[in-house]
């Protein structure tokens, strides 16, 4: 039985109808009245009006004119005689203007209900919240118009409808498995929210006094107001796990943290080649007699390299605060992709500090739907961007990812050591939106196989790895892996889709391999 806040539990459920909320208000604007006068005779065969400067639009003529009069209209030739007279067709001539008055109707702001944990802290490296007594999910029901309120809370939670005052406190069930909470505020206004939902876990947690009993609790919903989930986490509908996340997965507390001391060869082949590096003590120059790094140019380069790859930490740790995407698995993207160094890899297509490509700036712009609202107005007029990446033309969608592949190609030949520090600061964030969209990419894959939300059939860490696979080795490699798995073992977990990765795509194993070392 569960417990709740001023609840009256014997009700019949009412499906929320949503939201129904208009109003009529009157606007002033300036009419602009046309005559469509024929050229032969100067008789007025029709008066229409508009509501903007210019000439009426051939859509304006046909819905007031007719479809005789459009037709003509568009098929006359220009009138080029001396005498009008003997032209066919129509002209269009304005009469007068005027101050007129219309109707129109707007949508108020509908009621809408938020989420939150009550008496709990919240718990480190958890993405949950640490409770001492039984867990309760705070239901706060918001109006936005004045003279208006919200009447009550509904909703329903593990198969048992409820209804309370707002605010409503709710009661969790300490049971295993993630629940759903169904929930909708009714108003005085007359109408409802939307019905939302919000997946919950409760678990035990093994920490404080033996003898009294602690849970996690962790919540996913629209409707969330508390710290940010793990990241994709809502698009898999997947928790992270109870205990402490790998540390691939997590996003340490000072920038310090993420310090690396490791002799990457193609960072300090690039650092003695812009100068960054003393090599005159070496006899060799720094190099052996194939152009490779000799251990004079390695160690002297060290000091240099161990600098650089750790420049760009404390804007990981930023980028991730934001973000939600973990600090340390950007950080070994990074060292894995280019070593941290953010130009062109070796002459290749390959740019940056995550090394992104025409499909993967293809893939960021597709899945990122946030990403593309910000980005794509940079370069496209608002009308088209307002269509979506799908709909635009092929050369819209080439611009797009030639200008993305360019502002993370920090190469610059006249800039101190041939890199634009600026734009490889910039591309950071631009990877972690990369990241998101290859997530909700490889989510959108396993929801189609499995039928089923992300998150019931894969863990946290192995959706995480499926889209290490998507972004290194591409979709076509984590499908055949996801599909032979389900269809031959029933199982979406990591070692199922990796045994059945060959050939080229086999290089994505050793690859998250690497990355979640």
């Amino acid at each position: 039985m569960f417990l709740f806040g001023s609840i009256r539990q014997t009700f019949a459920l009412q499906n929320p109808p949503g939201p129904d909320r208009f109003k009529k208000i009157k606007v002033e604007y300036t009419a602009h009245v046309w005559w469509v006068t024929r050229w032969s005779t100067n008789k007025v065969e029709c008066e229409l009006t508009v509501d903007h400067e210019g000439l009426p639009s051939p859509q304006e003529i046909y819905r007031t004119c007719g479809q005789k009069i459009y037709e003509t209209y568009l098929k006359q030739p220009p009138c080029l005689r001396e005498d009008t007279t003997l032209c066919a067709g129509f002209y269009l001539y304005e009469v007068r203007t005027y101050t007129a008055e219309r109707e129109i109707v707007v949508a108020l702001p509908s009621t809408t209900v938020w989420v939150s944990v009550k008496g709990c802290e919240e718990a480190p490296l958890q993405f949950s919240f640490l409770c001492e007594s039984r867990p309760r999910l705070l239901l706060e029901g918001e109006e936005p118009l004045p003279n208006e309120h919200v009447t009550r809370i509904e909703g329903e939670y593990d198969g048992q409808p409820f209804s309370c005052d707002n605010p409503c406190t709710l009661f969790l069930n300490p049971k295993s498995g993630k629940q759903t909470v169904r929930f909708w505020a009714w108003s005085s206004y007359g109408d409802s929210s939307l019905a939302y939902t919000a997946q919950v876990r409760v678990a035990r947690a093994p920490v404080g006094d033996p003898e009294r009993q602690y849970w996690y609790v962790n919540v996913l919903s629209s409707q969330w107001r508390g710290p940010a989930p793990a990241s994709c986490s809502e698009i898999w509908e997947a928790f992270p796990p109870v205990e402490d996340l790998p540390t691939w997965l997590r996003t340490p507390a000072r920038p310090q943290d993420l310090k690396t001391e490791i002799p990457y060869e193609y960072l300090a082949s690039n650092l003695i080649a812009q100068g960054a590096v003393d090599v005159s003590s070496c006899p060799d120059a720094g190099r052996n007699a194939d152009g490779s790094l000799s251990p004079c140019g390695l160690e002297a380069a060290r000091p240099v390299v161990i600098e650089w790859q750790n420049r760009f930490d404390a804007l990981i740790l930023e980028v991730a605060r934001g973000s939600g995407v973990p600090a340390q698995m950007l950080k070994n993207l990074f060292a894995r992709e280019s070593q941290f160094w953010p130009g062109i890899f070796r002459e290749g297509g390959d740019v940056g500090l995550g090394q992104l490509t025409e499909n993967g700036a293809d893939t960021t712009l597709l899945w990122n739907f946030s990403f593309f609202d910000q980005f794509c107005p940079l370069l496209l007029p608002q009308e088209r961007c307002n269509l979506g990446y799908s709909m635009l033309t092929n050369d819209e969608k080439q611009a797009l990812q030639f200008s993305l592949i360019h502002a993370v190609n920090a190469s610059c030949e006249s800039c101190p050591l041939g890199i634009d520090i600026s734009k490889a600061s910039f591309s950071v964030g631009v990877f972690a939106e990369t990241l998101k969209a290859n997530c909700a990419q490889t989510g959108r894959m396993v929801r189609n196989l499995a039928k089923k939300a992300p998150g019931d059939v894969a863990s946290y860490e192995d959706l995480w790895k499926f889209t290490l696979v998507n972004y290194h080795a591409g979709p076509g490699c984590l499908s055949v892996g996801l599909t032979r798995a389900w269809n031959t073992e029933k199982v979406l977990t990591w070692e199922a889709v990796a045994s059945h990765l060959e050939g080229v795509c086999a290089l994505g194993v050793k690859y998250v391999e690497e990355i979640a070392r």
